[in-house]
């Protein structure tokens, strides 16, 4: 018997330690991917293209089969950049680009000095106010609103808002943080927003520069590898998350994209790499598919569920990992309301090993690359993890600020579940 013990002791802590995490390992992952190489992985300085180039050369070392050409599934669409850093000076005080203002994402290029005009909001409720205020020539002014007027202006008159589009500048005031996007078109003129802490009080005039450069056919591709199943090679398990953010704004401002979705996509490659391993094989094929563009549209995914490089009946269950870096709050579940008894099964998961203080559902939502599939039928789930970082969609969500609360038991559970929907 005491021979016996430090055998069955070794055996436990190599089965404790069998999804043991990298999590070194994960860190360079995430800190590569939101590096200033990559510029925010988007659509200057060939951000995305790089990211697409790491995540084929991980492909290759974990010796996953390929599905097209080299891992490499190519599309186009249109894509607007802000090709130089942006430049804005109000009332003699320099604003920083990134810090205190951004172009929006669909701006237009202009430069100039130009006087300020405020929006006058009585335009909305009284006609006699819009009358006067609209009979101005604006060709030499920029406007100056607040964020929460946008739809109110949208709701006005056509020929108002043609009016506004002949301004020199748009500016937008936003309350509480600069959130920008990725716009497949260009604006008729430039358009700033500016945090309403950093804008002065009462300006008369500014200065401003911004250089935008619209790509009608900007081409990106997703990367698509797999590993054959043991007992069911043709039903397939799909682990998916999006690899592109929102780029940069010329050589001084970029997005890094840390938990947006550098922590979804060093989640992938983990998967990839358990699964890679001979002791790991699973007994269904499964997929891992790194989407492009999904910050333009979902477009990456949308390529794909219209082009699949293996038809789209054989998926048994899709899980999409986008936003997994936190988890002090647990972990939402996109069409946890659509799918309940796989919902289920998540939650006697995570019961039994405490692996989450909590797990959330919600039904359908088209915020992530899972909703092109649920839309053919596929059924699939859309993880993000709760608390821990308010950083996104701005210069703030970068690597080191990530905290990777409960990263290994999310990758956890996603083997379990896994692993019950093979059986």
């Amino acid at each position: 018997m005491k021979r016996l013990f430090p055998l069955l002791l070794l055996l436990c802590m190599a089965a404790s330690t069998g999804m043991a995490q990298d999590m070194p390992r994960v860190r360079h992952t995430i800190d590569t991917l939101t590096s200033a190489a990559m510029h925010g992985r988007g659509y200057i300085y060939q951000g995305d293209a790089k990211a697409a180039g790491y995540i084929q050369n991980r492909f290759r070392q974990l010796v996953l089969q390929a599905l097209s050409q080299d891992y490499f599934q190519p599309f186009r669409f249109p894509v607007n950049t802000i090709v130089e850093t942006p430049q804005l000076k109000v009332a003699g005080c320099v604003l920083r680009p990134g810090q205190d203002f951004v172009a929006n994402a669909a701006s237009a290029s202009g430069k100039g000095k130009t006087q300020v005009l405020p929006l006058d909001t009585a335009v909305f409720s009284d006609a006699a106010a819009a009358r006067k205020f609209f009979s101005q020539n604006f060709k030499d002014k920029a406007i100056v609103y607040r964020q929460r007027e946008q739809k109110r202006i949208s709701q006005l008159p056509q020929p108002y808002q043609q009016q506004l589009q002949q301004a020199k500048l748009q500016v937008v005031l936003q309350p509480k943080a600069l959130l920008t996007s990725v716009a497949q078109v260009q604006a008729p003129l430039p358009v700033l927003e500016v945090l309403e802490s950093a804008w002065p009080t009462s300006p008369k005039n500014l200065t401003f520069a911004v250089q935008a450069q619209l790509m009608p056919q900007h081409e990106a591709q997703n990367v698509v590898g797999y590993i054959k199943g043991t007992a069911q090679p043709d039903s397939f398990l799909v682990f998916t998350a999006h690899y592109d953010h929102l780029g940069g704004q010329g050589k001084e401002v970029y997005f890094p994209g840390a938990n947006d979705n550098a922590s979804g996509t060093a989640m992938l490659l983990e998967l990839a790499a358990y699964y890679s391993q001979p002791q790991h094989r699973p007994r269904y094929s499964i997929a891992f598919i790194a989407f492009a563009a999904e910050e333009a549209g979902l477009l990456g995914s949308t390529y794909y569920t219209t082009h699949p490089l293996f038809s789209l009946e054989r998926i048994r269950f899709l899980v999409n990992l986008d936003l997994l870096g936190t988890g002090s709050e647990g972990m939402m579940v996109v069409n946890g309301k659509v799918h309940e008894a796989e919902f289920r099964l998540l939650q006697q998961l995570n019961e039994a090993q405490q692996y989450l203080s909590q797990l959330k559902a919600r039904g359908k939502a088209a915020n992530s690359d899972h909703y092109p599939f649920s839309e053919k039928g596929v059924p699939a789930f859309f993880f993000y993890t709760l608390g821990g970082t308010a950083a996104y969609h701005n210069t703030n969500d970068y690597a080191t600020q990530l905290p990777l609360t409960k990263f290994e038991n999310v990758f956890k559970l996603i083997v379990d579940f896994a692993e019950r929907l093979q059986e």
